[in-house]
């Protein structure tokens, strides 16, 4: 029942919180830790996941001397890149948007049939005789 776009949306967008609160929230435990003085991080990483930042763990690597971001980034990069018409919206492939409902794709094709149909306009035929 949970699967409107609404519903969908609000999960993408916590998720992505998520993400971006992730080194406050550790930089905040480690904090509170470091008041009690007797807890260790080993006993942390058992009781919560550490996940640590993308930015913050490439600045770490460059701080141990593993300065590898620029491979990293040329992995990290798909080899196929969707090609977009901004105005149709179609990829090269005649696909539409993942993120387009039914009814958007619906009258966008309408749309581009009715567009079709003009330009391919019969010529007017002419008396036989």
């Amino acid at each position: 029942m949970a699967k409107s776009l609404r519903s969908k949306w609000k999960r993408k967008m916590r998720a992505e919180k998520r993400k971006k609160n992730a080194p406050r929230e550790l930089n905040r435990l480690k904090s509170i830790l470091r008041v009690d003085g007797d807890a260790l991080m080993k006993d942390v990483e058992e009781i919560a996941t550490v996940v640590v930042a993308k930015p913050l763990q490439e600045k770490m690597q460059c701080e141990e001397g593993r300065c590898d971001a620029d491979e990293e980034k040329d992995d990290m990069k798909m080899e196929t890149e969707i090609k977009r018409n901004r105005k149709t919206l179609l990829d090269q492939h005649g696909q539409d948007p993942v993120w387009m409902n039914q009814r958007q794709r619906k009258r966008l094709k309408a749309k581009r049939e009715k567009k079709q149909g003009k330009s391919r306009a019969k010529a007017e035929k002419g008396l036989a005789w």
